[in-house]
């Protein structure tokens, strides 16, 4: 079986750190990197930590428009195809790349797999909302992470047999990156953070860097909390912080720091005593790393983390986000909610029984 397999964000090479441990034992591999994320410290860092291979193809596609940058992956991941003649194209997420291949993919012989489906925020003002529900839509095989997102396909009326329950391969992922971090990363003592004795907090998302108010109110209140707030900055908010004249007087008051590598990254959420983050990636870490998470957004596609007491949704607002830094973690054991951490090898065992008529029922997910 030959995969193509595509990236260009954070989230995505954390995912094919996963898969591609269990794809390449027996089957081939061509991996493309559309360069959608272009700084190194957003990038080649990751293929770096986590020992992911060169990728065979670099797009470069960079930063543009949403339209302009699909755009610019639809024709060179349609040239790849044509290329390398792909028995399946593999996608992950929802980035502007994940549904440029996924046209590309669908206007070819390839089968488009799409790992992390069914998921909804319900927010179609999000791009990646938009990116999802097409690439879903478009997509031959659906990978689900949870019962949940299995039976929003089903609600949407895509087809039984394309929908299979696997699991999250971030948590295969955050598994293996956790023990590694632990003994690999200097982080804690290069920033003299005491572990559970801080906060961390990433930003980064259009609808909170691009809106001044937005920035200021989520900062101003990360700010006042009695825990030291570590911010890696993303270079959007490095930039709008610039532009707004504002970069000096939050370095004074949060530990603004550059943005560090996954293993640096998983080491901090990992030893915080909080994250608060606009990220849907980062609060699913938190969950598996048992950190309580404040999401600064009105929605998030991992609802069963709110449901079950890890996650709060606190949007911008400053009283909001203050009583979630102080609030207790949840009582009890945390729920079993995407898989044992074998999502990755339930995805290859899928893949290698070819798309069916029936639907194929991968072994029941175990507890943890």
């Amino acid at each position: 079986m030959k995969v193509l397999s595509v990236v260009g964000a954070r989230p995505q090479f954390v995912k094919e750190f996963a898969v591609t441990r269990a794809l390449r034992d027996d089957h081939e591999e061509v991996l493309l990197h559309t360069g959608q994320h272009y700084d190194a410290e957003m990038s080649a860092v990751f293929f770096d930590e986590l020992g992911i291979p060169e990728p065979d193809y670099q797009l470069g596609v960079g930063s543009d428009t949403h339209g302009r940058q699909t755009a610019d992956c639809v024709v060179g991941i349609e040239e790849v195809i044509e290329a390398e003649e792909p028995d399946a194209v593999l996608v992950y997420g929802d980035t502007n790349s994940t549904l440029g291949a996924a046209i590309a993919a669908s206007k070819s012989s390839a089968d488009l797999v799409h790992v992390e489906s069914g998921l909804r925020s319900y927010n179609r003002e999000m791009p990646e909302e938009v990116n999802r529900v097409l690439t879903d839509h478009a997509a031959d095989v659906l990978f689900a992470p949870s019962e949940r997102a299995a039976e929003t396909l089903q609600g949407e009326g895509l087809p039984d047999e394309r929908i299979h329950v696997v699991g999250d391969v971030q948590y295969d992922a955050i598994l293996a990156a956790r023990e590694h971090a632990r003994d690999a990363s200097t982080i804690l003592d290069d920033l003299a953070l005491p572990p559970g004795e801080f906060v961390l907090a990433t930003v980064h998302r259009p609808r909170n860097t691009d809106d001044p108010d937005r920035l200021t109110a989520i900062l101003d209140a990360l700010a006042d909390a009695e825990r030291e707030v570590v911010v890696p900055v993303h270079p959007r908010t490095e930039q709008r912080l610039q532009d707004l004249g504002l970069r000096s007087e939050y370095a004074a008051e949060l530990r603004l720091v550059d943005p560090v590598g996954y293993l640096d990254f998983v080491r901090l959420l990992d030893a915080a005593a909080r994250v608060a983050t606009d990220s849907g990636g980062v609060q699913k870490e938190a969950f598996f790393l048992d950190t309580f998470c404040l999401t600064l957004r009105e929605e998030t596609e991992w609802v069963e983390t709110v449901e079950c007491g890890w996650n709060a949704l606190v949007d911008a607002d400053p009283d909001r986000i203050a009583t979630g830094l102080t609030a207790p973690k949840p009582d009890g054991s945390k729920p079993s909610l995407y898989g044992d951490g074998t999502a990755a090898t339930r995805i290859v065992d899928v893949l290698e029984d070819g798309p069916t008529p029936e639907r194929v029922e991968p072994s029941p997910i175990r507890d943890q």
